[in-house]
Order: C-alpha cells, then structure tokens, then sequence
C-alpha cells in the first residue's frame, strides 16, 4: 500500500463536501508530476486530504477506489483522474505549522514540493501524521 496527499481549495471542494458527495473524480491536475502520482495510486491507497490556501492542514482521510483513467475534463488523454471516496474526519486536524516544526514531517512533500497538488507521502510520514491526528 502506498500512501499520498491531494490538495484542495475549501471554498473550491471542500472536505465537507467531498464527504456530502460520497468522494469523487480527482479531476483537473494539469502539473506533470502531480499526473504522474495519481496515475501511481492504486486501489485502496491511502489519501490525506489537505485544505490548502485557507486552513493550512489536513483534515480527512479517503482512499482511492478506482485507478487512473483519462480526466473527461481533459483534452488531452494524457491527463488522468483518479476516484478517490473519503474514510474518516481526523478526529483532529495536522496544521501546515505542526508539519513543519516535526523533525518527522519536515522534510515531506508537501513541504518540499509545495507547488505540487498530488504528492506521495512515506509510510513513517503518515504514521506520524494519524499520530498526531488522534492525539487529545
């Protein structure tokens, strides 16, 4: 199993909303290397979902329930999607701040490669993010 991160604007798609929608189709990267992530997801990889521009932070967990395909917003098939279906709300969510200032989390992608909207995230990366998650 491979773990990543998707970024999303709240006032564009919001977790809420992803959940009112039972998921969706990951649709709309247009950044190579971010194509190149969702077209490495695999069913049943683990998704962090991360609230970008307002917020700062990870706030869910989905999954993705189908393998790349091309983006039908696309007109170009070398873009694809993915159909991600959410998991569970964190019971507390992992601000861009905390992230930053963990010596674990530091150096992830989402730090390092902030531009980029689809990154993967390593197996200690995420333990410690539902560690931090859980924590009271």
């Amino acid at each position: 199993m491979n773990y990543w991160l998707v970024k999303s604007e709240p006032f564009k798609f919001s977790w809420d909303k992803f959940v009112s929608k039972g998921g969706d189709m990951w649709d709309g990267v247009r950044n190579y290397a971010a194509r190149n992530n969702l077209a490495a997801m695999r069913v049943n990889d683990l998704v962090l979902f991360y609230h970008s521009n307002e917020g700062l932070e990870i706030v869910g967990l989905a999954k993705v329930a189908k393998e790349s395909y091309p983006d039908p917003t696309a007109d170009d098939p070398r873009w694809v999607v993915v159909d991600l279906v959410p998991v569970e709300k964190l019971p507390k969510t992992v601000t861009l701040k905390t992230i930053k200032s963990d010596p674990i989390l530091s150096g992830m992608a989402l730090v390092k490669l902030s531009r980029l909207s689809v990154v993967p995230v390593k197996p200690e990366e995420f333990d410690r993010i539902m560690i931090l998650a859980n924590e009271n």
